[in-house]
């Protein structure tokens, strides 16, 4: 399954009303990091069931972002139930990021 684009509109029925854990990756285009662990979370987004991942762009949707705190970017925060469950903040290897996400979630 491939990351969801986050948007207002679909915030509710992509992450509050989600069977699932969601994991939203705030980013924005122009951000080197960023990109840096995009590949990384479309790869994680295929190989871990059990867990969604999604993207809100920061640039599109700043009231969003203001909402949940983001000072810096790339910030990842796992969804339990609809709400903020665990933060990683920075560009992080692919293991470090599954790694977390298989210690939260378990």
């Amino acid at each position: 399954m491939a990351t969801t684009a986050i948007t207002p509109e679909n915030f509710n029925a992509e992450v509050k009303e989600s069977d699932k854990p969601v994991l939203i990756d705030f980013w924005a285009p122009w951000c080197g990091p960023c990109r840096q662990i995009a590949p990384a979370l479309e790869e994680l987004s295929e190989e871990m069931q059990d867990v969604r991942i999604a993207k809100l762009n920061t640039d599109d949707h700043p009231d969003l972002a203001a909402e949940f705190g983001i000072r810096g970017i790339p910030t990842m925060i796992l969804f339990k139930n609809g709400q903020p469950a665990s933060t990683k903040v920075g560009a992080q290897p692919k293991s470090s990021i599954k790694d977390w996400l298989e210690g939260e979630i378990a």
